[in-house]
């Protein structure tokens, strides 16, 4: 049967003390002191043998309670009495119900509270007197119910002290008779070992007769044989006396019968072994059991210690809650001078009253006095005002009347030049006619003879390119193609015409038109031919397309005659050239010892004309499905490079210059000065441009054998050989040292890679050639990167109007699923390369710190290293329901517009970065850039709180040291600046997206290196 005190709780207003689950708004308080007791014994049955033993009886003296709870009424005794049958009762009719007594107290279930807060407010003591007498007679049987109930407590606790005591003295009887069968099955174990023993000894005797035994069937069998064999008995006596054990008749039978009782005493002893092996299982079970009931003591007697434990501090808390009892007696006499202090409260509440009541009438004629003075006040002012308004209408009106005299006056005038005004412009208008009429007259004279500048550059490109196919398919001749593409790049308008008129006619009628408009026009600039792997938009990996399309199209906008060889790849966007068409012909270029033929195809890509090269070779050179990262890159780039020299050979071009790119072009050098030098192909300078040192291209020198050149040559430390090992060749080395002009993308990352920590082992070989070397920074594609037109963002915007921005911002967090709950919260944006030169530790604890300092961060990127992929695919799981983080890792080319768009800040903490066109594209969007000061990033970002900068060139935030300390503290820069100065951020933005950084100061760059590497050229063939 399990006992349990229900839950007390202190209540006002009579109800003295509750049990009841719920708690009391008014005095909720608990006995915390009452700790969880638990005491459970169950009836174990070990043997029928041994019964438990019967637990004496125990009939502790109630404890002593205070002389002042008997003076209130005759409960105490009937308390006593309750106490004494419940401990003088039997413990077998206590148990007699259930073989389980359960006697638990918790701080949960039981809440006893004898605080000593007061049982009377200040606010009860101000009502009447009527209502005081109440008031006394309530508290009064609160105070007596209260002692009412804690005398049930005490006796509860009785009754739980006096279980816990019989409970204990049936775990102390438990223990000795369990005690009583540990020692029997001691005594039985035993009596096991020794018949164990025995058993042993007998298993012996048994092995030791099995071997007679067996002798004597031995004996047996040989003495059937002999039998059986037809020898007489003598023979037979010898054989035994041979072997001496005479044998007779009686013997022999005397031998059968000791088998027998061999035999069934052995078969017994089988038996009995069988047995004993029970009895020893029997043993181990029994054995087992002790063990068992060895635990179950000890568990008994920590269980018995902890009651022990509880029963003390039940005992404590008894005297505890008598002594709290005890306070309760003088709480009598409080109430009489409480009910004395109300009657002498309430008369001063009555005076206080009668006061306040006189306060407050005076208080309002107090303030109906204020409200009139307010009010003749009020009319006071009016009527001053009304009085010197009245003297100012009457000023005003005399100086209209003066004004109006004026403006008649005026007015006259006025006419007279507007009619001499009138005739001036009949005459200029005149003028102006007869003007046109001339310009009219000149235009028409000048259209006949000057450029077309009308015309698309695309129409100009794909005009050339038709002459260049007729070229190259054998149609025309080489001077007429050098002509008429002298005419299509001087934009002769005769040529235009020739092609507009014969475009729906055969290509033999349009060739007739176009030779018969030959003449030798001079050249109004350079031809420049760019060899490269990439160009954007069509085949595009990094910033090196970039580079190429939009310097291409800066040297075309000058006047300038710019082509490009790309190789043909599978994967490029093919629907991104125009016009592309394959030319009936193939051009041969030499590799590995025979020649392979090359499917020559032309197109025009943003207005420049385009020479893809598709190789006819087994290994399928750009049939990959990838642009980069196959293993025989060296064989597949080092075809292509010579391939585009063959190319411009048997096209006939005589380029200025010929601009190759990065080491995949970086052959185009030494096989242009080798060998097509000598083929006839010697009117170009070579210009190579490096757009990071860290890849080179490095490979074995024999692998250079393949595209015809000398490796013997060569493999010198003066050439080709590759600076840290003497059989390796590289080609970057061998682009340097043979190119007239070596330049890369940014002045600082120049000086950086002439040293040994940024040179990659080139620094020696940049050192000789620092000469020819120099560093231009790169411009970028203003019409593509252009947020005014910009067909990628969801609304369009400028300088002028940044709300554009703040919509994109939103249309972002909607599109990733970012909080907006805060609009000016900063959004931190972030687009490259995950590899180690983008600083990808920083990076990492750039989102973090972002996200610590309350801002939003998105990176959009990927990266070649798997675990890199992997570890910040971990990264993007992590914040996956963040509504602040987000990262894709992935390249989306109209995701970035719009996250540039987005963007309040961009970082960029790369550990070395050449030039960088982020940074760039950034600032052109108003995202405000935040840097580590390397490479085109310290060319192009300047910090807004360095004072050695012009305020004017002040755009973004930078640090040096590449650590996290670096990036926290330019970050909380920024973000102080962002949040605590809106305005000077602002300004920041607008002023940013107003810098230029178009290629045309990139090109200008460009151009004057080429002009004087050509005029050098031309001044020692002259003097030559």
């Amino acid at each position: 049967m399990a006992t349990k005190l229900s839950t007390l709780y202190v209540g006002h207003g009579g109800r003295g003390f509750s049990s009841s689950s719920h708690s009391n708004p008014r005095l909720p308080v608990t006995l915390a002191r009452l700790l969880p007791i638990s005491c459970r014994i169950r009836q174990r049955t070990f043997s029928s043998q041994h019964k438990r033993q019967k637990p004496k009886k125990f009939s502790p003296e109630p404890p002593p309670m205070d002389v002042a709870f008997q003076t209130h009424d005759n409960e105490y005794s009937e308390v006593q009495s309750a106490i004494t049958d419940a401990i003088t009762r039997s413990p077998e009719a206590t148990t007699s119900s259930s073989t389980e007594v359960d006697t638990s107290f918790t701080a949960k279930d039981t809440e006893i509270n004898f605080d000593s807060s007061p049982l009377v407010d200040e606010k009860s003591m101000t009502e009447n007197g009527d209502g005081g007498e109440q008031l006394s007679n309530v508290r009064l049987e609160d105070l007596i119910g209260m002692i009412r109930n804690a005398e049930k407590n005490i006796l509860l606790l009785n009754q739980a002290r006096v279980r816990v005591l019989e409970d204990l003295e049936n775990v102390l009887s438990e223990k000795e008779a369990l005690q009583g069968e540990i020692n029997i099955l001691e005594m039985r174990l035993a009596e096991t070992d020794a018949r164990i023993n025995v058993a042993d000894q007998k298993t012996i005797h048994v092995e030791v007769l099995e071997d007679q035994l067996e002798k004597l069937k031995n004996e047996l069998s040989v003495r059937r044989e002999a039998e059986e064999s037809g020898q007489d008995v003598y023979e037979d006596r010898d054989q035994i006396l041979k072997g001496g054990t005479p044998l007779s008749h009686d013997n022999s039978s005397y031998s059968l019968s000791d088998v027998q009782s061999l035999r069934e005493e052995l078969s017994s002893l089988r038996i009995e072994n069988m047995s004993l092996k029970e009895d020893v299982q029997e043993l181990k079970v029994e054995l087992n059991n002790v063990m068992e009931a060895d635990e179950r003591v000890l568990m008994l007697e920590k269980e018995r210690s902890s009651l022990e434990a509880a029963l003390k501090d039940l005992e404590s808390k008894l005297v505890v809650a008598q002594e709290d009892v005890s306070k309760l007696s003088y709480l009598q006499f409080e109430c009489m001078d409480l009910r004395e202090k109300i009657g002498s409260f309430q008369g001063l509440l009555d005076k206080a009253t009668k006061q306040a009541d006189q306060a407050i009438s005076a208080l309002q004629e107090n303030h109906e006095l204020r409200k009139k003075v307010d009010r003749l006040e009020e009319s006071l002012e009016e009527a001053q005002a009304y009085r010197t308004s009245s003297e100012k209408v009457q000023k005003y009106n005399e100086l209209l009347q003066q004004k109006i005299r004026l403006i008649e006056e005026r007015l006259q005038m006025s006419d007279a030049e507007i009619h001499s005004h009138i005739q001036l412009y009949q005459q200029s208008v005149k003028e102006f006619q007869d003007t046109l009429n001339n310009l009219k007259k000149e235009s028409k004279k000048r259209a006949q003879d000057g450029p077309v500048d009308d015309m698309p550059w695309e129409f100009w490109s794909r005009l050339l390119l038709i002459i260049d196919g007729w070229l190259l398919e054998k149609k025309i001749s080489s001077t007429d193609a050098k002509l008429l593409r002298e005419m299509a790049w001087k934009r002769d308008g005769r040529i235009c015409d020739a092609y507009l008129a014969n475009r729906d006619k055969s290509e033999h009628e349009a060739m007739s038109t176009f030779l018969k408009l030959t003449a030798s026009p001079t050249s109004p600039g350079l031809h420049i031919i760019h060899i490269a792997a990439e160009m954007a938009p069509v085949a595009k990996v990094g910033g090196l397309g970039d580079v190429v399309a939009g310097l291409s199209k800066a040297l075309q906008n000058k006047g300038h005659l710019v082509e490009i060889v790309l190789p043909k790849y599978d994967c490029m966007q093919h629907d991104r050239v125009g016009d592309l068409r394959a030319l009936d012909v193939a051009v041969e270029s030499y590799f590995d010892g025979q020649l392979f033929k090359n499917k020559i195809w032309v197109g025009t890509v943003e207005g420049l004309p385009v020479y893809f090269i598709e190789p006819q070779h087994p290994a399928k050179f750009f049939w990959r499905g990838e642009f980069y990262g196959e293993h025989d890159d060296f064989k597949r780039f080092s075809f292509f490079s010579r391939a585009a020299l063959e190319l411009i050979l048997q096209a006939g071009k005589k380029p200025d210059i010929i601009h190759c790119h990065d080491w995949q072009t970086a052959f185009v050098a030494p096989l242009y000065w080798d060998l097509y030098v000598h083929k006839g192909l010697d009117s170009a300078r070579i210009c190579f441009t490096c757009h990071n040192f860290e890849y080179q291209g490095t490979a074995s020198a024999s692998e250079l054998v393949s595209c015809g050149l000398d490796v013997h040559q060569l493999n010198r430390p003066d050439r080709m050989q590759d600076n840290s090992a003497h059989d390796r060749v590289n080609p970057l080395k061998g682009a340097i040292v043979f190119s007239n002009i070596v330049t890369t993308v940014s002045p600082t990352y120049a000086l950086e890679v002439r040293t040994a920590e940024g040179g990659h082992g080139l620094q020696a070989t940049l050192n000789s050639q620092s000469r020819k070397f120099v560093g231009i920074l790169n411009g970028i594609d203003t019409d593509t990167w252009d947020p005014r037109t910009d067909t990628f963002l969801k609304v369009q915007y400028g300088a002028a109007d940044l709300q554009g921005k703040a919509e994109n911002k939103e249309a972002l967090r909607k599109h990733l699923k970012l909080s907006s709950a805060e609009a000016r919260q900063p959004l931190v944006g972030c687009i490259t390369r995950l590899v180690p030169q983008k600083g990808i530790h920083l990076i990492r604890h750039a989102i973090y710190r972002t996200a610590e300092l309350g801002g939003q961060f998105v990176l959009l990127g990927s990266s070649p290293v798997s675990h890199i992929q992997r570890e910040f695919e971990g990264i993007a799981n992590h914040f996956q329901n963040n509504p602040h983080v987000r990262l894709i890792l992935k390249y989306d080319e109209a995701l970035s517009h719009t996250i540039y768009a987005a963007s309040d800040m961009f970082i960029i903490p790369s550990i070395f970065e050449p030039c960088g066109l982020t940074q760039m594209i950034a600032m052109r969007y108003g995202s405000v850039p935040i840097v580590r000061k390397t490479g085109g990033l310290n060319d192009s970002v300047f910090d807004v709180d360095d004072d050695s900068v012009p305020l004017q060139f002040r755009n973004g935030f930078t640090f040096l040291t590449p650590d996290e300390q670096g990036v926290n503290r330019t970050l909380e820069r920024a973000f102080d600046r962002y949040m605590k100065n809106s305005e000077s951020w602002q300004q920041l933005v607008q002023k940013n997206m107003k810098i230029d950084f178009s290629w045309d100061s990139s090109a200008s760059q460009y151009e004057e290196l080429y002009v004087k590497s050509v005029s050098r050229a031309r001044a020692r063939t002259t003097h030559a």
